[in-house]
């Protein structure tokens, strides 16, 4: 297992992953960030790709939720978030062609106001970097190692659990949730979801500290 490594700025990791993409000829680097919920992943993701500029893209795991209406049909809606809420095959398949195939290639976003994939709303390009983030990038289960499969690598953050919970909790109200609907929603769904998660971090190349 990799032990978590001191505290490194944004800038750093930048640097890190343009020289790694230099060293490749013709072929994008793929970029996993893992960790809980709320761990700041997203976060991350875009403040590396501010960093990086326009060799930079996010294509993160949100936009392979399954629509609500297939969570009714399924009767998934009410764990929203869980592993099996997700395609990951559907992510898996992206980023094989994104290793293989040039620009455009277009790919989904997930809305968090309207809580719901965006089909098509990301478009990359020439772009050398390509970051995907999500909770379940490490996860033992044949359905998502075919996402490990295609990363060249891939960071688990780690922070401040109370903090982690008071961000999530603080999220969920942000979007729509009363205080106690999001406490509760925090306790039964996002909280067996982080352990499930937490449980793949040994597979991961590095262990980070949440940058700040």
């Amino acid at each position: 297992m990799p032990a978590t490594e001191p505290p490194v700025s944004v800038a750093d990791l930048a640097a890190e992953l343009s020289d790694r993409a230099d060293a490749r000829t013709g072929r994008r680097l793929l970029v996993g960030i893992a960790g809980r919920p709320g761990a700041g992943k997203s976060t991350l993701a875009e403040a590396l790709v501010a960093e990086l500029g326009a060799r930079a893209v996010v294509v993160a795991m949100d936009g392979f939720h399954l629509a609500d209406a297939v969570l009714d049909a399924l009767g998934r809606r009410d764990r929203k978030g869980a592993p099996d809420t997700f395609d990951p095959r559907g992510l898996a398949a992206l980023l094989q062609r994104l290793r293989t195939e040039p620009g455009p290639i277009h790919a989904p976003a997930f809305e968090r106001t309207l809580e719901q994939p965006l089909a098509q709303a990301v478009r990359i390009d020439d772009q050398s970097i390509v970051i995907t983030e999500g909770n379940y990038l490490l996860v033992d289960h044949p359905d998502w190692e075919r996402i490990r499969a295609q990363l060249d690598l891939v960071w688990w953050i780690d922070g401040d659990e109370q903090q982690r919970i008071t961000d999530l909790t603080e999220r969920h109200i942000r979007f729509g949730k009363s205080p106690e609907q999001a406490a509760a929603w925090v306790a039964r769904v996002d909280q067996p979801n982080a352990e499930l998660a937490a449980a793949s971090a040994p597979r991961a190349d590095r262990r980070l500290v949440r940058p700040t």
